[in-house]
């Protein structure tokens, strides 16, 4: 109910009294106008709330962060008093807003409303609420919306990053998995041929054989670059406004742009996340990099290992890997020994520092610790 329906139930009470007290026909008349105003508008809006149908979708299922897209909402009523416009309330990325929408009776109207999506996530983007309203502007009820709530996924964007090398020995080769075999991991057996090392020669079948046999061994796999991104709760957004969102969409977008600066190279990447839904991402050519794209983009930021225990789980992987990226909003004294001791164990290490406050002087005693390390620490400023 508005405050137009109490004028008019206000009138109602004042031209009936007047009518009982006084007897004049014109007060009966103004009476009974009122009341069927009142009758036909609390008819009419309850038909349309209970004959109002809204279907939404989005135009896209997926847009790169700062993009737009559009909520299709259809609206349809099959009540046969004329109404109002049906007064939808719309729930964005951006902010709620209203709209006012005459439903189609036979076919569903269809309206078009821009959505902006400023952040990296999963985006739901949908009408929160539909208000029927009368001619007369006296009653407005709201309807449950049972549509399903659409979804749109705002992918990172790429910047321009420079390519990790992998570490090497000294005469130039990569570390660690350039040997042509691992003898740990024996795969076969072949004919012996000339130059063949003697300790690879199978004896026992050998002589069932009645011909030299070598074993074969598997080759390793090349060496892949390591990509840690801290996966918990961002910290040090402070006052800056959608500060913990910015952070979050330069973690993902870091470590995006430094996943395709790898794999532009042909070096394979892994991307292990140890958010509230864990995931990992594994690939070296870059058509997959859609996949990592929306595995960021579908991270909560919420939960999840703390980063320093992510550290220390990782170092099982260094054996394999020729360069490691670690990416975070954290500098603290357990995440420094951590990237320490993944640069101990051979591979080059670049840190990615994710901070408004790049002056901090608290982070120039941890920031040189990792650079006697040899290890590369970059500032990344959220856009």
């Amino acid at each position: 109910m508005t405050s137009r329906f109490w004028a008019l139930a206000g009138v109602l009470l004042t031209t009936l009294a007047c009518a009982l007290s006084l007897g004049g026909r014109v007060f009966y008349l103004l009476s009974l106008i009122a009341g069927l105003m009142l009758v036909y508008s609390a008819v009419s809006a309850l038909m349309m709330r209970a004959m109002c149908r809204l279907t939404q979708r989005p135009d896209t299922p997926k847009v790169e962060r700062g993009g737009e897209a559009h909520l299709l909402v259809a609206l349809r009523s099959a009540s046969p008093l004329p109404a109002a416009a049906c007064e939808l309330l719309l729930d964005t990325p951006t902010g709620s807003l209203t709209a006012f929408v005459y439903p189609g009776w036979r076919n569903p109207r269809t309206v078009s409303f821009p959505i902006s999506l400023p952040h990296v996530g999963v985006a739901q983007p949908r009408v929160a609420a539909v208000f029927a309203r009368d001619v007369f502007g006296l009653f407005r009820l709201r309807r449950r919306v049972k549509a399903s709530v659409p979804e749109i996924i705002v992918l990172p964007r790429f910047f321009p990053v420079e390519q990790l090398h992998f570490a090497r020995q000294d005469d130039g080769r990569a570390l660690p998995n350039r040997a042509s075999e691992d003898i740990t991991s024996p795969e076969d057996v072949r004919a012996y041929r000339e130059g063949d090392s003697m300790k690879r020669i199978h004896w026992k079948l050998s002589l069932r054989k009645r011909e030299l046999l070598v074993r074969r061994f598997e080759v390793p796999a090349p060496p892949d670059t390591l990509i840690l991104m801290d996966c918990s709760d961002p910290v040090g957004a402070g006052q800056v406004e959608d500060g913990e969102m910015k952070l979050r969409d330069t973690l993902c977008e870091t470590a995006l742009s430094v996943a395709h600066a790898q794999m532009a190279d042909g070096n394979s990447v892994r991307v292990p996340l140890y958010g509230a839904q864990a995931s990992e991402f594994h690939a070296s050519d870059l058509t997959q990099l859609d996949i990592l794209r929306e595995e960021l983009a579908c991270q909560l930021f919420r939960g999840g290992e703390p980063f320093d225990r992510v550290l220390n789980v990782e170092l099982r992987r260094m054996r394999r890997t020729g360069a490691t990226i670690v990416i975070t909003t954290r500098l603290t004294p357990q995440i420094v020994e951590g990237v320490k001791h993944i640069r101990r164990s051979g591979p080059n290490v670049r840190f990615y520092l994710v901070t408004f406050n790049a002056e901090n002087a608290a982070y120039a005693p941890l920031i040189q610790q990792m650079q006697h390390q040899l290890v590369e620490v970059m500032y990344v400023t959220p856009a």
